[in-house]
Parts: structure tokens; C-alpha cells; sequence
């Protein structure tokens, strides 16, 4: 035990009784027939170096008590200041989490959001006197903190807070406990702080320093008007930062399915693996203050294309050695994986996916977020702001040279932020991709671009706004080729692409159509002129559809919600003349088994339609369920090219029509009543539309408060068979929740289904 000189008593807490110490020191017994021959030899040379210090014997075990006295007690304010213990207040119930809009996040760590006033409590070793005491915290995130960089934050003590700054200030102090109120500035860094607390006096007395057990997380703020992501309604920042569920549209712009996506932003570990995102990205801590950055670093680091992100993609339709993008239904496993395996990338996604994961990551920074799913969405691969289909000299597509495609569908991302880096009028959503399709700077990331700018043609503006502007305006141009090996424009087609652009309406499951902010209306004079506008920007600034006469017209339409998985496909062809003259034309068709992305695989069929006299003819086309059984791939997605030439005026036709196989639903019925710790069972029901076995389905269930996400391996099911499976769970938190369930097979995708359950209180 170490012995304490008596003028240190007083200053320890307790110390004023006597104090017995008892003191034990062992020595060895020093032999003289233990000495070596040297040691000997140098005692005769020199006895006076080798003469003993003291005569005391040391053969024995010598015990001395220590009387330490102190009678008199020193003053409290005689004792060196210091802090005791630091209470953050981050209960989930407390008033910290409550005012922050934190306290749905899982656990007990103090989540603070950025321009907002938060306490916390400090027990001292004596009372607090502002004469004589002096009292700061730091803050300190990332590697290599500094205060020029906003990653070490210094926060003196005030006696009145202010806005936009780090300050703290005394609301409380009852005996040794000082309750603090202090301020951050609406731009401050976002991410995990470590705190410390240091104290002196006036006296000159060396200074003390407490370090906190407890990090603090800091997060952006849709609520403070002076942050840059300020959302000012409060049902949309109920929906677009604290709603954990949503929907994700998907099909086609006349067959459009959706499919319900727990995101799960509050749920155990996901925000402690968002921070693991954004420490895995290498962006400075110091950027870390602005939404743009972040964003912009969430859009690479959600794709593992370069820099080892989230999510690897996957359109080859074989996911032996992963998990089947259409098999998803929930960030939740993906985020958690990628996190517990130190940031080993998932496999597999596609755009929904992507989207999912970002709208997650999005949301629990604090960063408004949604799913956006643009149909019939055009992939620019030259920056020509246009989507080129080559024909040859007979009208045949020339595949080799159609590198731009238009996906069927594709989802990306809105967030909401003001754009202090734009001219004024384009803050508000910005659009951010983080499916991997082209490079932005040498990385695979899109956005954040302004969609007012896209919807003006001011392709100029940063960040992709040009690759957003084409997948939602671009006009398709038709080309043929000439026989000296030219192309000569023969048509061109103005409404092609960004149709019914949609995401999930604020407080229903209903969807919104957004296509207005994104696009002037088809044919206006203001949606004309933006497209004129973007193109000058483009690389093909001079190459642009000239007007001509165009009074024939064809195109496809289908009854209901299109063709069903299983049986016959039939599509009607409807030609139309709209002149006051007869016309005539040879139709060519042909129907390729495609991507969802715009990618063909291969045709499946193909003919002609003879010279007919043009009335409005309806034709109807049929594609057996023979041809098309072992040649679908993901999404069941099929596009009917029909071309021709009237012959009396040359003019030429062309069209293109996706449409999807339309798979069934998943159909859950919940049983029981559904409270808070009592088991309740759900039944979910398939039946195989198709007239042949399905090999190793597997069901995957989820519901956020209701269980757990898990696999259930169904095996094998018979050709227009049903199986039934039972569920049986224990809901964990009251209020409306969402069951989610896909089917997981090769040879059927996108099987879903989902119902709503609402948790009662125990």
C-alpha cells in the first residue's frame, strides 16, 4: 500500500481519521560465505570501498507501524477542482433523445442532432464557484482532430448561449452536480465524438482532465432551419427521415408493381454501421459538415464497383455463391453483414437494392431521403443527351452499336438540402444514384444534382445533372445507315423516356407520381426548351431531329395490367392513318428476351406483317407461353420492336414496348391478436403460377418490431401447386408495423407480399 505524507491529507475524500499503514520490508540475508572469490579478493585490496553502510541486521523481517494523524479538515474550496463522473442523459426517454428526434434509434447512447441545445450532468469533487473555477469540454472526432478543421471542438463556459456556436452553460447545480446546456452550430461535423472534460482553478493549480466513457454521435437536423437539410413539414419529415418502412415501384411504365422495403434506420447496429460507412470512405472527418459531400460519398460507398462499398451488383440472373437481388426485402441484414465482416462487400444488388440501402443510410444520418423509380429510364453511354437506336439499310437493329439503352425501370434517390453551391433556386430534392453505371470523377457514384436543374435542361449545374437529364428527357433518335457507311437521322421520338416517375406518398402506402419535378410537361414549349437547352452541352450539340411529316402512327397497348406469368402473352398493335390520303406499310416485329436494365439477351421471335392498307388497324400479336418458358431472366421483362415504311411518303414507323410477365403476389393473413409479448402466427400463402415444378424456394420473412429477418427453405413446389406456411412470432414494439415476405427462386422472381399489423400495448 502506498503511504501518503500527511501533507497531502485533506485533499482525498475520508481522510481525516487516523490512518494505520502497516509497512513490511523483507530483506535478504547477506552471508559472507555466500561471496564470490572476487568479491573477496577486492575486500582485502580495498576494505574502506567495501566498508558496510550501518550496522543495522538485515537477517530478520522488520515491521514498522505508521501513525499517519490528521485532526484537521481542509476546506472544500482548498481541494483541487475536478470532475467525478459525466452523465450524458441519453436515455431514450429522456429529454436529450425526445427533443433531438433520436429516441427511436436502438440504445442508450446520447444521438444528438447538429443546432440544437442538449444537457448533460457533471459530478464534481466539491461545489462549483465561477470565482475561482474554470471548466471547459472538447470535443474530438475522426483520427487526427484540430480545431482548424472542426474535428477537435472546444467549448467554454458561458453565462448566456448564443446561436451558431459551440458553448456551454450552467442551468443547474445543486451541491457537487452542475447540470450543462450546450449549443452546436447547425454546420457542425457529423459523426462520433469522444468527450473529455477538463478543469482548473484561478489559483494556477495544474489542470485536470475527466475523459467520458460514453461517446456522443452527431447527426444532421431536418428540424433547425439554419442546417442545410432543414425540412420545414412536419409530415414529410415523419415520412422522409423517420419513417422506417416504404415502397419501391418496379415493372413497367402500364404494369407497375411495388414491393414494400424495410429500411430499418433505427434498428440495432445500423447506425453504428452507417458510421462504419462513412470511416470505410476515407473522407476527411472535416467534410463531414456538409450534406453534399456526404452524399456524394454515400453514393460510391453503397456500390463496391471501386472502393469496396456496401453491395455488389449483379445482372448476369446467376447468384449461386449470394443471395438473389429480387430476394431482399430490408437494409437490415445487408448493412449489418457488411458491418460485422469489417466491411466485406454483399452479394447481390440491383437498382432497387442500391436505392433501398442509400434511402437507410440516408435517413439515419439525417439526411431526408426517398425511392424514386423512373419507368421506361434512358442510360446515356456518350454524353450525347440523346438515346440513339441504329438501324441497318433494311431496317434491322444493329446491336453492336446500341450501347444506350432504356431500363424498363430504374430507382435512385431524392434527398432533400439547400445547394449554397448552386445559384439560388436549386436547393430542395437533389437526385443521388448509387446503382453503378457510369463514373462521376473516376468513381461509380451519380449526384447529388439538383432536379430543378434537371427539370430547366441546366445540365451545366453539378453534380451528373447531364446523366440524370437523359435518363428522364433525352429524346430517341432512330438512325439508318447509308450504303457509303453513314447514318442519316430518320426519326425521332420525343416522349420515349421518364414516365410516371414515382415514390411512395407522404403518410399512405399510395403511389405519388412525380414526373412534374422533374420534367415540363411532353410536348410543352417549356420541356421543349429544356431539352434544346441540355443538348447544346452534349456531344452531339448539332445532331437533332429535324421536323417532319409524320401522319401515321403505331403503337401497343394491353388489356389490364398486361400479360400474366404462365400462360400466353397478347399484346394489340394499333396502326393509325391520320391523313385524308390511303397509305400503306410492311410491318417488321421482333421480341427479345431483355434485362430489366435495357439489355438484351436474345430474341425470341420474329416476323413480318404484310403490306397493309392503314385504316385504324388493331392486330393482335401473341407470343406463346412455349417460346418464351426457359429463355425469361430477372424481372420477366420482354421488348416488342415493330419498324416499317409507308410507302407513299417514306415516313418511317418505329417503336419499342417493354413489358413484363406479371408474377403473384405473396398473400399473408395475420392470426391472432397482435400484442406487445404474446405470440401471435401469420399464414402466408403461394401458389406456383407456372405449369412446371419450382426448384428450392426459400421464403425470407421480416418485420421491423415484429421478429426477426430469417429464411424458411420451402423445397420444391409442383406446377400450379399452393404451399402454406405458419409463422409464429412475438411482436416487440406496439404500433403499426408491416410483415414483409419474398420468394426466393431461379426460376421465378419478384414474389412478394406484405400485410399490416398493428401492435396493442401489454
Amino acid at each position: 500500500m502506498t503511504v501518503r505524507g500527511t501533507s497531502e491529507i485533506g485533499r482525498f475524500p475520508g481522510a481525516s481519521p487516523p490512518t494505520r499503514v502497516e509497512l513490511t520490508i523483507q530483506k535478504e540475508e547477506v552471508k559472507k560465505q555466500e561471496e564470490g572469490g572476487c568479491r573477496q579478493w577486492f575486500k582485502k585490496m580495498c576494505p574502506c570501498c567495501c566498508k558496510r553502510q550501518n550496522s543495522i541486521s538485515y537477517d530478520v523481517t522488520d515491521k514498522i507501524e505508521v501513525i499517519l494523524k490528521s485532526d484537521v479538515k481542509i476546506p472544500p474550496s482548498e481541494l483541487k477542482f475536478s470532475v467525478q463522473s459525466v452523465d450524458l442523459l441519453s436515455s431514450k426517454t429522456g429529454q436529450n433523445r425526445r427533443e433531438h428526434h433520436t429516441d427511436l434509434y436502438h440504445g442508450d447512447e446520447l444521438i444528438i442532432r447538429r443546432g440544437q441545445t442538449f444537457q448533460m450532468e457533471l459530478e464534481l469533487n466539491r461545489p462549483f464557484s465561477a470565482d475561482t473555477d474554470k471548466l471547459h469540454l472538447d470535443l474530438k472526432t475522426g483520427p487526427l482532430p484540430m480545431v482548424s478543421k472542426g474535428t477537435h471542438v472546444i467549448i467554454p463556459l458561458v453565462e448566456h448561449l448564443e446561436d451558431e456556436r459551440w458553448e456551454a452553460k450552467i442551468v443547474k447545480q445543486t451541491g457537487n452536480n452542475i447540470r450543462l446546456s450546450i449549443n452546436s452550430p447547425a454546420s457542425a461535423v457529423i459523426g462520433l465524438y469522444g468527450l473529455s472534460v477538463t478543469t482548473s482553478s484561478l489559483k494556477g493549480e495544474a489542470t485536470a482532465t475527466h475523459n467520458s466513457s460514453k461517446n456522443i454521435v452527431m447527426l444532421f437536423n431536418p428540424w433547425c432551419e439554419e442546417d442545410t437539410v432543414f425540412m420545414d413539414d412536419e409530415d414529410e419529415r415523419n415520412e422522409y427521415v423517420l419513417n422506417d418502412t416504404g415502397r419501391i415501384y418496379y415493372g413497367t411504365e402500364k404494369q407497375i408493381g411495388a414491393r414494400t422495403w424495410n429500411f430499418g434506420q433505427f434498428h440495432e447496429g445500423i447506425l453504428d454501421a452507417c458510421l462504419f460507412i462513412l470511416e470505410k470512405s476515407d473522407m476527411p472527418p472535416s467534410g463531414r459538415g456538409d450534406p453534399v459531400n456526404v452524399v456524394r460519398v454515400i453514393s460510391a460507398m453503397i456500390n463496391a464497383q471501386d472502393d469496396f462499398g456496401v453491395l455488389i451488383g449483379n445482372w448476369s440472373g446467376d447468384y449461386s455463391d449470394g443471395v438473389s437481388p429480387a430476394a431482399w426485402s430490408s437494409s437490415v441484414e445487408i448493412l449489418k453483414k457488411y458491418h460485422s465482416t469489417n466491411g466485406t462487400p454483399v452479394s447481390y444488388g440491383q437498382c432497387w437494392v442500391f436505392s433501398g440501402v442509400t434511402t437507410s443510410v440516408l435517413r439515419c444520418l439525417g439526411i431526408p431521403a426517398r425511392s424514386v423509380t423512373n419507368f421506361q429510364s434512358a442510360h446515356d453511354t456518350d454524353v450525347s443527351l440523346t438515346t440513339d437506336v441504329y438501324f441497318d439499310a433494311n431496317m434491322e437493329p444493329i446491336d453492336y452499336l446500341n450501347s444506350d439503352s432504356v431500363w424498363n425501370f430504374h430507382v435512385w434517390n431524392d434527398c432533400w438540402m439547400a445547394r449554397p453551391d448552386l445559384p439560388p433556386g436549386n436547393g430542395g430534392w437533389q437526385a443521388v444514384d448509387s446503382t453503378p453505371q457510369e463514373t462521376s470523377q473516376g468513381t461509380f457514384r451519380c449526384g447529388p444534382a439538383s432536379v430543378s436543374a434537371i427539370r430547366s435542361g441546366q445540365v451545366y449545374l453539378k453534380h451528373d445533372t447531364p446523366f440524370v437529364f437523359a435518363e428522364v428527357n433525352s429524346d430517341k433518335i432512330y438512325w439508318q445507315k447509308n450504303l457509303d457507311g453513314t447514318f442519316s437521322q430518320i426519326y425521332s421520338e420525343k416522349k420515349a423516356v421518364g414516365h410516371n416517375i414515382s415514390t411512395k406518398a407522404v403518410g399512405s402506402d399510395e403511389r405519388a407520381d412525380i414526373t412534374h419535378l422533374y420534367k415540363h410537361q411532353e410536348g410543352s414549349e417549356e420541356e421543349r426548351i429544356a431539352v434544346e437547352t441540355a443538348s447544346r452541352y452534349g456531344s452531339k450539340p448539332d445532331v437533332y431531329s429535324v421536323p417532319m411529316a409524320e401522319d401515321v402512327s403505331v403503337e401497343v397497348k394491353m388489356e389490364g395490367e398486361g400479360p400474366r406469368m404462365g400462360v400466353d402473352a397478347k399484346l394489340s398493335i394499333l396502326v393509325k392513318n391520320q391523313s385524308p390520303h390511303p397509305r400503306q406499310t410492311t410491318l417488321h416485329s421482333q421480341v427479345a428476351v431483355m434485362y430489366y436494365t435495357g439489355v438484351l439477351k436474345g430474341t425470341i421471335k420474329k416476323e413480318e406483317i404484310p403490306e397493309m392498307l392503314l385504316l385504324p388497324n388493331s392486330i393482335e400479336w401473341v407470343l406463346p407461353y412455349q417460346q418464351y418458358q426457359n429463355q425469361l431472366v430477372d424481372q420477366a421483362a420482354l421488348m416488342l420492336t415493330l419498324s416499317g415504311r409507308v410507302s407513299e411518303t417514306k415516313q418511317v414507323l418505329a417503336n419499342q414496348t417493354t413489358f413484363r410477365l406479371r408474377t403473384p403476389d405473396l398473400i399473408i393473413t395475420p392470426l391472432g391478436e397482435a400484442v406487445v409479448g404474446k405470440e401471435m402466427a401469420a399464414k402466408i400463402t403461394f401458389t406456383n403460377p407456372l405449369p412446371r415444378m419450382l426448384k428450392n424456394v426459400v421464403f425470407r420473412v421480416e418485420g421491423l418490431g415484429l421478429q426477426k429477418g430469417h429464411q424458411v427453405f420451402v423445397g420444391d413446389v409442383g406446377g400450379h401447386s399452393t404451399v402454406t406456411l405458419t409463422e409464429h412470432f412475438i411482436p416487440s414494439q406496439p404500433g403499426p408495423r408491416k410483415l414483409v415476405a419474398s420468394l426466393d427462386c431461379k426460376q421465378l422472381t419478384q414474389v412478394h407480399g406484405v400485410a399490416d399489423v398493428v401492435v396493442l400495448e401489454q
